[in-house]
C-alpha cells in the first residue's frame, strides 16, 4: 500500500493557484537538468492562457519523501462550478490560496463551501506577501470568519497557515520570516492532510472526468474510492436512469508527474485513468461483474442563463467557417454536454436551433469562443436568466457581487447598480479603493461591466456568485439607445461614415464588408436608424472649396465577444465565425422588422 495524498488547490480567479502548482513541481525536481518549460504548465489551452484563467480541472502528482501527492487544480469561477463540484470528490483535503491584499472573494467562498460540506481538511496558504500594502494578518482573521459562516466544523476550524510568494518560491509559518523554497508547505500537506483511506471490498470508482485519446477512445478518470481495479477484468458500469453495463478494463493509468504511466492494477485511494470502457457518462460508477453497487451521484447546482444557438444564415455564411450546417452544430453541442456537467442542451422545434443553458455569460462565452476557434460558424441570440415558479411565484436568480473600485468614482457604481434593481449590503474602505458588495438580479449583470468599466475608467474590479432564487424584482431598463443598421450590402465608403457621425458612433472602419440588416453603430438616439454607408461622392471636374475637407472619422468600436454578447437586443443575433464577430437583427430586411414589430405589439 503506497502512502497518498489528494489535494485540490482552490483559489478565487488570479490569487496564484496555477503559480503555486508550477513551484511544487519544479520544487520536486520532476523535470530533468536539460528541459526548459514555461510558467503555467498546467494551463495548457490557448483560451486559457490568453484569459489568464483556469477552465478545466487538471491532475498532476509529485513526490516528496516517499509520499506521492496528486494535486488537482480547480478553476475559481463560479460559472465552471460543475468542473469544481466533480473534482472535490477525488480529494481528501484542500489547499486553500488567498491573497495577502484582496483577502477572501466571492468566488473562493463558493468553492470553499462545496469543499467544507464534503468533509475537506484545509490547510490556507496567504500568497503575494510580497506585494505593497498586503495584510496578511487580517486576511487569516477573515479566512477563519469565513470557514465559521460555512459552518466548518471544529476540526476544520484548526487549520494551519503558511504564508508566502508562490512567484517568488518560498512559503514559511511567519510571513515576516522568508524562507528560500516551498517545501514548508510540501510537510505541512503531508502532516496535515490525511493519508487516502483503503476500503477493503469489492471494487468502486466513480468517473469524475473523461479525456479523449484518438487511439483509445473515450478515457474514464476517477478515484478509487473502494478495493482493486485491474487490467482485463470484467466490470459493471452503472449508469444514472439504474441500468448496468457490463464491461471489460483495458489499460490503467495512474498520474506521473505531468503525464500517465501504465499500471497492472491500482487499489483504492488512488486516482486514476482508465480505458477500454464505452457508453459511460460523468457521474457513473464502475463496480464489480457480479455485485455492482453504486456510489451517490454528483449532484451538480441548476444552469441560471439559457442562450438560443443557430446555425450562420448571414449573407456571409460559410465564408470563413469550417463547420456550418445544423448536423455540425448538433453533434458539437451534444457532445459538450458529456464533459460539461453544468451544461444543458434542449432541442426546439425548430431543426437548426438550440436552447443551451449554462452557469453564466462566462460559462457559455468560453464554449462559443472554443467552437469559433475549431472552425465552427453560428449564431446565437441574446442571453436570457432562467426563472422558477415557487409556490404559485415568479422567481428569479439573485447575484452576489463584489466590485473594488476607486473612491472617486464608487458613487457612479452604486448609481448603475440601483438602477438594475441592485441593493447595496456592505460598503468598506479597502486600502485606497471601495470595497462595495450588492445583491443584484442575474438579469441586471447582463451589459453591466461594460457600463461599469467606461464610468470608472477601467479602475472596477467586478466579480460575482450565484446566491439564490428571490421572487422576481420586476423589469430593470435594457439598453436606451437604439441600432444603426445598414441598409445595403457592400463595403462601406469614409466619404458616408463622416458624414453620418453626428447620428451616433459606428463599429465598423471604412473599406470593411458588411451587408443589409446587420448592425453597424450605436444611434445617439431610443430608435433604431437605417442607413447607406455604401455611397460614395459624387465626384465632378469642379473644386469646391467648402466641401473638399478632409475626412475625420472617430476609430470604430471592437466588441470582445463577451462584450458583444451583453449588448444585442432581443430581435437581435450574435453572428460568430472563426474570423469575425457581427451584430444583426434577426430579420435582415427594413419591411419585414416593421411587419415583425407591428405583430408583436
Amino acid at each position: 500500500m503506497q502512502n497518498i495524498r489528494n489535494i485540490a488547490i482552490i483559489a478565487h480567479v488570479d490569487h496564484g493557484k496555477t503559480t503555486l502548482v508550477d513551484k511544487i513541481i519544479h520544487a520536486s525536481k520532476l523535470f530533468a537538468e536539460h528541459q526548459h518549460f514555461d510558467d503555467l504548465i498546467l494551463d495548457n489551452n490557448d483560451l486559457e492562457r490568453e484569459r489568464g484563467i483556469t477552465i478545466v480541472s487538471k491532475n498532476v502528482s509529485v513526490r516528496y519523501k516517499d509520499v506521492k501527492i496528486n494535486i488537482i487544480d480547480t478553476p475559481g469561477h463560479a460559472d465552471f462550478g460543475g468542473e469544481v463540484e466533480r473534482v472535490l470528490k477525488m480529494a481528501d483535503g484542500v489547499l486553500l490560496l488567498v491573497d495577502a491584499f484582496e483577502g477572501a472573494m466571492p468566488q473562493t467562498r463558493f468553492v470553499l463551501g462545496k469543499a467544507i460540506q464534503l468533509g475537506l481538511k484545509p490547510i490556507v496558504v496567504v500568497n503575494k506577501v510580497d506585494k505593497e500594502n498586503c495584510r496578511p494578518d487580517e486576511v487569516h482573521e477573515q479566512v477563519f470568519d469565513l470557514m465559521f459562516n460555512l459552518d466548518a466544523s471544529e476540526d476544520q476550524l484548526d487549520f494551519v497557515t503558511l504564508y508566502g510568494s508562490s512567484k517568488q518560491g518560498w512559503m514559511s509559518t511567519d510571513w515576516t520570516q522568508p524562507t528560500d523554497n516551498i517545501t514548508p508547505l510540501l510537510d505541512a500537506i503531508i502532516d496535515v492532510i490525511p493519508p487516502a483511506p483503503y476500503l477493503e471490498g469489492t471494487p468502486q470508482m466513480q468517473i469524475t472526468s473523461l479525456d479523449y485519446s484518438s487511439f483509445v477512445g473515450r478515457i474514464a478518470i476517477g478515484r478509487v474510492h473502494r478495493g482493486t481495479l485491474k487490467e482485463g477484468m470484467p466490470i459493471s458500469l452503472c449508469k444514472a436512469d439504474g441500468t448496468i453495463k457490463k464491461g471489460k478494463i483495458g489499460e490503467i493509468q495512474i498520474f506521473e508527474g505531468l503525464g500517465r504511466k501504465s499500471v497492472q492494477e491500482v487499489t483504492a485511494g488512488e486516482i486514476c485513468a482508465v480505458t477500454g470502457i464505452e457508453g459511460f457518462d460523468i457521474g457513473d460508477t464502475i463496480a464489480d461483474a457480479t455485485n455492482p453497487e453504486p456510489l451517490k451521484r454528483i449532484s451538480i447546482d441548476e444552469p441560471t442563463m439559457n442562450m438560443l444557438f443557430t446555425i450562420n444564415n448571414s449573407p456571409f455564411f460559410g465564408k470563413e467557417g469550417k463547420f456550418v450546417t445544423s448536423r455540425h452544430l448538433r453533434d458539437r453541442l451534444f457532445k459538450e454536454t458529456e464533459k460539461n456537467l453544468a451544461l444543458r442542451v434542449q432541442e426546439t422545434d425548430r431543426e437548426d436551433t438550440f436552447l443551451v443553458f449554462g452557469r453564466g455569460i462566462l460559462h457559455l462565452s468560453v464554449l462559443i469562443e472554443t467552437m469559433r476557434r475549431e472552425g465552427y460558424e453560428l449564431q446565437v441570440g441574446q442571453p436570457q436568466v432562467i426563472f422558477k415558479e415557487i409556490d404559485g411565484v415568479r422567481h428569479e436568480p439573485i447575484e452576489h457581487m463584489v466590485v473594488d473600485v476607486p473612491e472617486e468614482t464608487a458613487g457612479k457604481v452604486i448609481e448603475l447598480v440601483t438602477q438594475r434593481k441592485g441593493e447595496l449590503t456592505i460598503m468598506e474602505p479597502k486600502g485606497d479603493l471601495q470595497h462595495l458588495e450588492f445583491n443584484i438580479p442575474a438579469r441586471g449583470l447582463i451589459g453591466l461591466r461594460n457600463n461599469v468599466l467606461t464610468a470608472t475608467a477601467g479602475e472596477a474590479i467586478m466579480n460575482h456568485r450565484f446566491l439564490q432564487y428571490e421572487p422576481f424584482k420586476g423589469t430593470i431598463p435594457g439598453r436606451n439607445n437604439g441600432s444603426i443598421i445598414s441598409m445595403e450590402t457592400g463595403p462601406g465608403t469614409a466619404y458616408s461614415i463622416d458624414k453620418l457621425q453626428d447620428r451616433g458612433f459606428f463599429f465598423v472602419d471604412p473599406g470593411v464588408d458588411v451587408y443589409m440588416g446587420q448592425v453597424i453603430g450605436e444611434h445617439s438616439r431610443q430608435n433604431d436608424i437605417t442607413v447607406n454607408i455604401q455611397k460614395g461622392k459624387k465626384l465632378t471636374n469642379m473644386r469646391a472649396s467648402g466641401s473638399d475637407n478632409n475626412v475625420k472619422i472617430a476609430p470604430a468600436k471592437n466588441f470582445s465577444l463577451e462584450e458583444a454578447m451583453e449588448y444585442i437586443q432581443k430581435d437581435e443575433y450574435l453572428e460568430v465565425t472563426p474570423k469575425s464577430i457581427r451584430m444583426r437583427k434577426i430579420y435582415l430586411d427594413e419591411n419585414e422588422r416593421n411587419r415583425m414589430s407591428r405583430a408583436s405589439d
